[in-house]
């Protein structure tokens, strides 16, 4: 038989009602002829509060003891749903992760895919079963404990079932009804798409776009899974939603497909640094160590301190970085500087900045993407602080109280709200 995935969000199962939608979702699906997993998240709300208990227990907690409550939220999703599978007339069977098994590294928390054996869950199918309910988020160790993949894991379980199982498509049910080319929340103008290729799905979670987990967009990629992004709450068919597929599925792209954005960044600058080899590593590896994600970064000659005889000698080093993680990066930096590893005259933070980036396959094929959005931009009195391209996309770093107005004016620079 065929065989899809299909994945349910949080709020998709938040109550016993939605619950009971989602699950003649899937018992349309069985009716057209499908075997079905289903990735099911926990209760909307159920994870914080887990977290929430084990952080009132234990605030310097065992993970491994952590792992074990935080995934029994998906657990208890996973039997209602079959349960309610059950009463509609479909031969459902509830999954735990450690029973499938999903086998993961150890890094509690954090764990990653190592291998997802199909044999169990075949023999269910081949039993007569119709749908496997596999509580997502979970996994577990080599050493036999449960493991949890971080938020938005859900995701990324069911995308890595699609890819281990061959499956014809992996669907995303969730709050929204698909993928916009930008928040609609911020541009009345915004467009749901009906395509999106791997590429450009990827740098708009990873620049801010909330839909999609950013490693299950890697991941689909990596394995070719076809991914659709629908809503639980609306009346859906075969062509619902947005499809996120390969680049070949996609007949002809507009330039830019989206605008994203992040407002909780940072900017930090150290001005006066010793320009020589190895400095950006003195930099930049106890960053890495300390955990902290650098983003945007720029080297310039600095303004302090010129030297017209050496004009090398010196340099400013700017990056970003979430601005949750400033406290981690300063203490870093001083860290560094206390070891003799680095030195600057000033360390300067700003914390009122957000990045705005436009994103599109199309930019491969075409100029001027760059000249169009900066003229936008200047056209509303915005200033661009720090600057970034990949081949797809063009981000800038802008004060925060400019965001809002930055995205719209980019949405309308490059038209989006059109389909042509």
């Amino acid at each position: 038989m065929p065989l899809l995935v299909m994945k349910f969000g949080g709020t998709s199962v938040a109550d016993l009602d939605r619950i009971a939608n989602a699950a003649a979702k899937v018992k349309r699906e069985v009716e057209r002829g499908y075997d079905v997993i289903v990735i099911v998240s926990a209760m909307s709300g159920k994870t914080n509060e887990l977290v929430g208990w084990v952080e009132g227990t234990s605030p310097l907690y065992d993970a491994r003891e952590y792992d074990a409550v935080v995934a029994s939220g998906e657990n208890v999703t996973a039997g209602l749903m079959a349960l309610r599978l059950q009463e509609m007339g479909i031969s459902a069977r509830s999954w735990q992760g450690w029973q499938v098994p999903i086998n993961t590294t150890s890094a509690h928390g954090s764990a990653r895919f190592v291998s997802i054996p199909r044999a169990n869950i075949d023999a269910k199918f081949a039993e007569g079963f119709k749908v496997a309910v596999v509580a997502g988020f979970q996994g577990i160790s080599v050493e036999g404990r449960i493991t949890t993949l971080g938020r938005g894991g859900s995701d990324t379980t069911a995308v890595a079932f699609a890819a281990a199982f061959g499956a014809e498509r992996c669907d995303i049910y969730t709050d929204v009804d698909g993928v916009y080319t930008t928040d609609p929340r911020i541009s009345s103008k915004a467009r749901k798409l009906d395509k999106i290729a791997f590429e450009e799905m990827l740098e708009l979670a990873s620049l801010g776009a909330k839909v999609l987990q950013t490693r299950s967009v890697e991941l689909a990629m990596r394995y070719n899974v076809r991914l659709r992004v629908l809503s639980s709450f609306e009346d859906t068919d075969e062509n619902s939603g947005t499809l996120v597929c390969g680049e070949d599925e996609i007949m002809e792209s507009k330039v830019v497909s989206g605008v994203a954005y992040s407002r909780d960044e940072a900017k930090i600058t150290l001005f006066t640094i010793e320009d020589r080899p190895g400095v950006a590593q003195a930099i930049f590896g106890p960053l890495s160590e300390a955990g902290v994600n650098v983003d945007m970064i720029v080297q310039n000659i600095s303004e302090k301190d010129y030297d017209e005889a050496h004009p090398g000698a010196v340099t400013d080093m700017t990056f970003s970085c979430p601005i949750n993680q400033v406290a981690r990066a300063q203490k870093a930096l001083e860290d560094a500087v206390a070891a003799g590893k680095i030195k600057y005259d000033e360390l300067i933070i700003d914390t009122e900045v957000a990045k705005v980036s436009v994103v599109g396959i199309g930019m491969r094929s075409q100029v001027g993407v760059a000249a169009r959005s900066f003229a936008a931009l200047a056209a509303e009195g915005i200033n661009i602080k720090v600057i970034s391209t990949s081949e797809i996309k063009i981000s800038v770093l802008i004060d925060r109280k400019y965001m809002e107005l930055a995205v719209q004016a980019l949405h309308d620079a490059f038209e989006l709200e059109k389909t042509a």
